[in-house]
């Protein structure tokens, strides 16, 4: 417990990577690699840290959820908090499409990823985000 109080998220996600030491930590690095290019402005947090998954789940933010990034043992399922809400048009979601505010993209271990999309949907869900949250600052404004 102590490791937790002491990390950063980002260094918690480090060792969550490092302890993977398999394809999936392989997968995770990358995506992260390219959920920081898409947006340099991106938060790493750590989320729901419980005694059967010590490490958490990471969490990208700006101004909210992007995405989190949970490791399964046939997949990396990245869901995105508003995905329901994003276009979609190379199709990257395939997972939680009955949803009404939740997608997700479950990756297997001979997936390839479609990088230059990926990092379009990580900047469609900041820009959804970042509009919400100034239309929301803007009322407050306006109400005071």
């Amino acid at each position: 417990m102590a490791e937790q109080l002491i990390d950063s998220p980002s260094r918690l996600i480090d060792t969550k990577i490092g302890r993977l030491a398999d394809w999936r930590g392989e997968i995770l690095s990358r995506i992260r690699g390219l959920i920081k290019q898409a947006d340099p402005e991106i938060v790493e947090e750590v989320k729901w840290i419980k005694p059967s998954n010590p490490l958490g789940v990471p969490v990208w933010e700006h101004a909210g959820i992007i995405c989190t990034g949970e490791t399964y043992k046939d997949k990396v399922k990245m869901t995105f908090a508003k995905g329901a809400s994003l276009d979609d048009p190379a199709n990257l979601f395939n997972s939680s499409l009955d949803g009404g505010t939740r997608r997700a993209i479950d990756i297997h271990e001979d997936d390839k990823i479609d990088e230059k999309a990926f990092k379009a949907l990580i900047r469609a869900a900041v820009a959804l985000n970042t509009s919400k949250s100034t239309k929301g600052a803007v009322k407050a404004a306006k109400a005071k």
